[in-house]
C-alpha cells in the first residue's frame, strides 16, 4: 500500500489566502482580502480552486486586470490544478465588508 502525500484543503485554503493578501486594489492601500473583495474560496479534493470575488464597483478601473492577477498568482501555488475566478456583484461590495485591520489602515476606526 503506497502512501500518498496529500495537502488538506484547509491548508491549501490558507496558502491561497496568503497569496490573496499580496494583491492590492491600486486605488486603496489595502490588500483585496482585507478589503473584503474575496467572498469565498472553494478547494475540492482534486485541488481545483474556485474563487468568488467582487470589485469595489462594477466600473472599477481594474475590472479587467484584477481577476487575471488573482488567477495567475493563485495558480503559482504548485499543488493546484485548475483555478477559476468568478466575479459577482451580489451582494454588492460595501465598506462593512472590510476587516477591522483594513478600516484601521484607512483611518475609518
Amino acid at each position: 500500500m503506497s502512501e500518498e502525500i496529500t495537502i488538506d484543503t484547509q491548508e491549501l485554503g490558507e496558502k491561497i489566502v496568503k497569496v490573496l493578501k499580496t494583491i492590492y486594489d491600486p486605488e486603496i492601500p489595502v490588500d483585496i482580502y482585507e478589503l473584503g473583495l474575496i467572498y469565498d474560496v472553494f478547494v475540492n479534493e482534486d485541488n481545483d480552486v474556485k474563487i468568488l470575488m467582487t470589485l469595489t464597483s462594477p466600473n472599477c478601473p481594474v475590472a479587467e486586470t484584477l481577476p487575471v492577477e488573482v488567477e495567475e498568482k493563485v495558480k503559482s501555488l504548485d499543488a493546484l490544478k485548475e483555478v477559476e475566478v468568478e466575479i459577482t456583484f451580489d451582494p454588492p461590495w460595501t465598506q462593512e465588508l472590510m476587516s477591522e485591520e483594513a478600516k484601521l489602515e484607512l483611518g475609518m476606526l
